[in-house]
């Protein structure tokens, strides 16, 4: 694929048609790419039947794209699936801020999963422990002929981790973890099956009850790391107050590293972006939701998962690291054809490249909350896109929603009435 410009200016100011025409110019897609990005009855309801139980119907959400993020030195169209307003515009805001600056740099972990096996009543379970580790090469085999494709491609168990609860509300347990190599898939399938595979013969050997055989979400063996850092002047020329913004959202930051009631919410907007490109993938956005917020707990109180930072010259340096178990093959990512089409639109040709423009994604939307905190505060630009949902919600249709959601928030009032009084006016 060839390189393309995720710098596409008046997208915005486009229509629905317009905008996915330009965008599928600007990505390289084909005519039925367009045709399935449009959204017309593209989960043909015998495919739907098949994913999940009971389909009664299809269920939509908007599909927006952002754009201008330069993810180490290549740049991205990006396909974000969300109902909220402001969050493709405030990424997209972020990710032009950051371009000029060189945009984000990410790096990641090999893509390792951990599948749990519970072994109950052991005899000894310090002994036990033992035992299994001595074993060590036997379960990697065992685990491994279950997946010869994917032990082909470089991937497969690698190793082995036991713990031992002496005091559970059960009694003594030992738990055995496989830790897999999942290459480009997600994992959850492959790490199960090799847990199911082995729970015989880890039973024999701790001389004990195999209860649970199934992965962890908790991937932190498959981290992902982005940062940024803005230069105050470019704040300045963004139409910010730099050095002010600057700030402002490292101490705004302070706050959620210090405090799980702040820190909840903070979270919460980073994975508005990051959930937004799961979902428009096909991948698992309850997977990824679960072993973030156990990450940002994991030394016993529940922080922030980014940092931002002041750096000697003034520049605003924000990190952010959190698990992000995602992939290109197996699931709906390889049945729903909009899923295929958003993966085409990103170009990204493994889960590694694809996790790391998640996480550059998480971090501009944090970015872009706390740059609207420490300045204006949140609701101003968050209410001004929300304006067209209250006129359509006042019964405005076609153009005379940016109409009503322009004079609504002129008056300084974004509410139904105030809506349904302005579509009621004459029109000159």
């Amino acid at each position: 694929m060839a390189d393309i410009s995720s710098r596409l200016t008046g997208l915005r100011d486009l229509t629905p048609p317009d905008r996915r025409a330009r965008v599928v110019q600007a990505a390289g897609l084909s005519e039925q790419d367009a045709q399935i990005l449009a959204g017309a009855d593209v989960l043909r309801m015998t495919l739907a039947d098949g994913m999940i139980e009971n389909v009664i119907g299809k269920f939509e959400l908007p599909m927006g794209v952002a754009t201008n993020f330069t993810v180490n030195g290549k740049d991205y169209l990006v396909p974000m699936v969300v109902e909220e307003p402001s969050v493709v515009a405030a990424a997209s805001f972020m990710a032009r801020i950051a371009r000029d600056c060189g945009g984000f740099v990410t790096s990641s972990d090999r893509p390792v999963m951990r599948a749990q096996v519970q072994v109950l009543r052991p005899e000894d379970p310090h002994g036990a422990r033992q035992r299994l580790l001595s074993a060590r090469d036997e379960l990697i085999a065992m685990a491994n002929a279950r997946d010869t494709v994917l032990t082909g491609l470089g991937g497969g168990c690698k190793d082995i981790e036991v713990q031992v609860f002496d005091d559970t509300p059960v009694g003594a347990m030992v738990v055995l973890h496989l830790l897999v190599d999942v290459r480009d898939a997600m994992g959850a399938n492959t790490v199960n099956t090799m847990a199911e595979t082995i729970a015989s013969r880890v039973a024999e050997i701790a001389r004990g009850e195999v209860r649970l055989r199934i992965l962890s979400n908790l991937a932190d063996l498959r981290l992902v790391r982005a940062r940024v850092e803005i230069a105050p002047a470019a704040l300045s020329a963004a139409g910010l107050d730099g050095a002010d913004v600057v700030q402002g959202m490292v101490e705004a930051c302070a706050l959620a590293v210090i405090d799980p009631y702040r820190a909840a919410t903070h979270n919460k907007g980073i994975m508005n972006g990051i959930d937004s490109v799961v979902v428009a993938t096909g991948n698992d956005w309850r997977a990824i939701e679960a072993g973030a917020h156990a990450y940002a707990a994991r030394g016993g109180r529940y922080t922030s998962l980014s940092r931002w930072e002041r750096g000697a010259d003034g520049a605003l340096m924000g990190t952010l690291e959190l698990p992000l178990a995602l992939g290109l093959v197996g699931g709906a990512t390889k049945t729903h054809p909009a899923a295929q089409a958003a993966i085409r639109m990103l170009g990204v040709t493994s889960a590694t490249e694809l996790a790391e423009v998640v996480a550059a994604v998480g971090l501009a939307q944090n970015m872009a909350a706390l740059r609207a905190l420490a300045t204006e505060g949140i609701q101003k630009g968050h209410m001004t896109l929300h304006a067209r949902n209250i006129a359509i919600l006042a019964g405005a249709e076609g153009a005379e929603v940016d109409r009503v959601a322009r004079a609504i928030v002129a008056a300084g009032e974004v509410s139904v009435d105030r809506a349904a009084r302005e579509l009621a006016l004459p029109r000159d």
